[in-house]
């Protein structure tokens, strides 16, 4: 067998081997085996309460999918297909109960939440819990990653760049989700809620200041940023003041693992919550452990966490201030980086800055949040709102869906292959025509509700074969005491998001039950109809706007429907149910089912190609104990950091991975080894057989000298 160097850098080294297997669409575990460290619990002193407790519950369960050959969702590159697990994905539900009302809060490490997964989410609950658990106090939000699976979604747009209805992908979303709701109902227990509200600086940049200054001048003084820098933080503790949870809402785009990469991952959200529960789980294997961390979603429409800004990356220099492309290699070459000097780099950066900012607000978090529960859900059609201007005009409707020209050219995040670029105003004579051509022109009403938007897809007037985007939309507002979360179907930017929480907290607190509310924004929950700009920045047409699909007035229609269901809370009034959304039964799945796998001859699935090495040498440990156990304990799995998974699909239906360790300074001396699990694909007569393997590598110590 040939053996890999091992490769060593700084305080941590890297450790590689690889095996011979085949990826199935059956999540992949890679377990590195050894000593356990005790476990270290931190209890919280409480203030004792005159007030009655809630009941809270809090569970976390895995949501991963498959890591293998399928499209990733953010990006919409159609190369970046999933070939490995960079960390799992999970799934983290939060019940709070005040004796009368119930309501839920998700928090899903996936791209957004669809529609169908939403209806297929509380189908399977309702079938579990019967009426408990409904579409008016059930919240389902995404934190954003651009690392998860793709493929659930009922609509065609998204179901091309998914490659289709990916069955084994939704199973594995909505049982991670109905699971960690599963685990949150079973942990209830009489508990009380403390929050803490503070600023973090240094982990997001607004990628569209164009869009943004032309906001009114008197509205931007009231604010000293460009971007939210407010981060909220709920600690949830049971009656003796030990800490159970934390939820927390923070406004950044999880995408500082770039469009080039291929592996499942939960970003910079993701790593900040892993980083929480394995401080509050000490000892336990991330993804366990009775602590839940749950980082939100909120207004992050105009939000990037590549701090050090766009850039020509191909001479270095700075794009273009207002389309942000490049005179060499347009829109593609204008890619913000930072603030690490790779995406995983980065990814640690600004998910440790969320972490430690979250973890000192926990830890502060002292104003006890009191009082009665509410929740108001309607469904909207949002293609026919009468949008209220003042007290004396309206405007028409809002617009049937479309996508503008500078959709296409992307963000500074990730921007497009063709020569579109953003803030385009007026449409494209070759590009139109193409589109005319495949799709048909969008009709003139549509043209002029959209305006100064040149349309490149009017998707409202595309049905085929299924609607090309979503008219019914979900609206909702919970409230817990006088904490208020509104839960946004897209992407709302910076000022959008402060308009809506100022309209709902002006009307919350003008009734009885509501005092000083704290309002918090849930992005990409429920329904995803990508993004929501002001009037003033849809007329830029930046790519924010090209995305705002129910025309310039869609922020106006959200703040009448928003108020509406703020004002039915106050009044303890229940709102009309609306028009309930489509359940399309039949869509396509464009992928080709997973072949037979083959193997080399005189060989094994799970055979190791290239062994580890005796040694592997860190800079300092912690401790100087060996392993003197005669039996092995599980340190990391895949759902760590320090580990990574590649999978390569090779020819003749024959694949490999290779499994790594990048091993910290903080690894304990003794002896190791990696154990990898999966599944192959037979056939047996006519019939697919999925059998199990497995592979290990041989053993190998950690040592702060190679003389071990």
């Amino acid at each position: 067998m040939d053996v890999r160097r091992v490769l060593c850098c700084g305080l941590s080294c890297l450790l590689v081997f690889k095996v011979l297997i085949f990826l199935t669409v059956a999540a992949v575990t890679v377990t590195l085996i050894t000593l356990l460290t005790q476990a270290i619990t931190y209890p919280y002193p409480t203030v004792p309460s005159q007030d009655p407790p809630y009941l809270i519950g809090v569970g976390r369960a895995d949501c991963t999918g498959p890591p293998a050959d399928i499209p990733l969702m953010g990006y919409a590159v159609p190369q970046q297909t999933a070939a490995g697990i960079h960390t799992r994905l999970f799934s983290r539900a939060f019940i709070v109960d005040d004796g009368h009302k119930r309501v839920v809060f998700i928090t899903a490490d996936i791209g957004m939440v669809s529609q169908r997964l939403r209806l297929e989410v509380l189908k399977a609950l309702q079938v579990k819990y019967g009426t408990l658990y409904r579409q008016d106090n059930v919240v389902l939000s995404g934190t954003h990653t651009h690392g998860g699976p793709a493929g659930y979604f009922q609509y065609t747009l998204f179901i091309i760049t998914s490659k289709g209805y990916v069955k084994p992908a939704v199973k594995a979303l909505v049982d991670g989700i109905v699971q960690s709701v599963d685990r949150a109902h079973r942990s209830i227990r009489p508990g009380r809620i403390y929050m803490s509200q503070g600023t973090l600086e240094d982990s997001s940049l607004n990628r569209s200041p164009q869009s943004y200054l032309n906001n009114p001048q008197k509205e931007r003084d009231r604010y000293e940023t460009n971007t939210d820098k407010q981060v909220v933080v709920l600690r949830l503790t049971d009656l003796d003041g030990d800490g159970v949870g934390m939820l927390s809402w923070f406004a950044v785009h999880a995408v500082s693992m770039n469009y080039t990469n291929q592996m499942i991952s939960s970003d910079n959200m993701g790593y900040a919550a892993y980083l929480l529960e394995q401080d509050k789980n000490r000892g336990s294997l991330p993804g366990k452990g009775p602590f839940v961390a749950g980082f939100s979603s909120s207004n992050l429409g105009d939000v990037s966490p590549n701090t050090r800004g766009p850039v020509c990356a191909n001479t270095g220099l700075p794009c273009d201030y207002l389309n942000s492309s490049c005179p060499i290699g347009g829109v593609s070459m204008c890619q913000a980086y930072g603030p690490g000097e790779d995406m995983f780099e980065s990814t640690r950066l600004i998910g440790h800055n969320i972490y430690k900012k979250a973890k000192e607000l926990y830890g502060k978090a002292d104003w006890e949040v009191t009082g009665f529960l509410h929740a108001a859900h309607q469904w909207v059609n949002m293609t026919d709102v009468t949008v209220q201007i003042n007290s004396t005009h309206t405007v028409s409707q809002t617009c049937k869906p479309a996508l503008g020209h500078s959709f296409a050219a992307g963000t500074t995040d990730g921007g497009g292959d063709l020569n579109f670029t953003q803030g385009a105003v007026e449409g494209d004579p070759f590009w139109d025509g193409i589109r005319n051509a495949l799709v048909g022109e969008p009709s003139n009403e549509t043209q002029e509700c959209h305006r100064p938007k040149p349309i490149l897809f009017s998707t409202g007037e595309m049905s085929w074969p299924v609607p090309w985007h979503p008219e019914i939309v979900d609206v909702q507002i919970i409230t817990i005491g006088s904490v208020a979360v509104v839960a946004v179907p897209g992407e709302m930017t910076t000022m959008s998001g402060r308009r809506i929480r100022e309209a709902i907290k002006q009307e919350l607190d003008s009734g009885s039950s509501f005092e000083d509310t704290t309002v918090v924004i849930a992005g990409l929950s429920n329904t995803y109809t990508h993004y929501i700009t002001t009037y003033e920045e849809y007329q830029i047409q930046r790519y924010e706007g090209a995305s705002t699909i129910y025309g310039p007035h869609t922020l106006g229609a959200y703040l009448q429907k928003y108020t509406n269901l703020a004002r039915a809370i106050a009044q303890v009034t229940r709102p009309s149910r609306g028009p309930e959304p489509p359940y399309f039964a039949k869509l396509p799945n464009l992928l080709p089912a997973a072949p037979v796998d083959k193997k080399p001859v005189n060989s094994s699935f799970g055979q190791v190609l290239e062994q580890v090495l005796p040694v592997y040498r860190v800079v300092r440990t912690h401790t100087t104990t060996y392993n003197t156990s005669s039996s092995w304990e599980v340190v990391h799995t895949d759902a760590s950091w320090e580990t990574r998974f590649h999978w390569v699909k090779g020819s003749n239906r024959e694949s490999n991975a290779t499994v790594e360790w990048h091993i910290p300074a903080s690894a304990q001396q003794g002896s190791y080894r990696i154990q990898h699990f999966g599944h192959y694909k037979k056939m047996v007569g006519f019939r697919p057989l999925i059998t199990a393997y497995q592979g290990s590598s041989d053993v190998f110590a950690v040592s702060h000298t190679y003389y071990y």
